[in-house]
């Protein structure tokens, strides 16, 4: 699968917490950097997402913002 979104950011995944309608998928990158993303059960299912199993995290977005106090 090809995708026009350049930040593809191969991990592992660490932990799958399910919940009713989403999951939280935890990913961990090369430097113990790590990533949460909430996707949908179904999707999650789906992917049978299992810790210790590689994915990738895809990231498109348009606008990226920072704050400070």
């Amino acid at each position: 699968m090809k995708l026009s979104a350049r930040n593809q950011l191969k991990g592992e995944v660490m932990s799958v917490t399910h919940g009713s309608v989403n999951s939280v998928v935890v990913l961990q990158l090369p430097g113990s950097v790590e990533i949460v993303s909430i996707i949908p059960r179904s999707s999650a299912e789906a992917l049978d997402l299992q810790p210790g199993s590689e994915a990738y995290a895809v990231i498109k977005a348009s606008n990226v913002m920072l704050a400070i106090d």
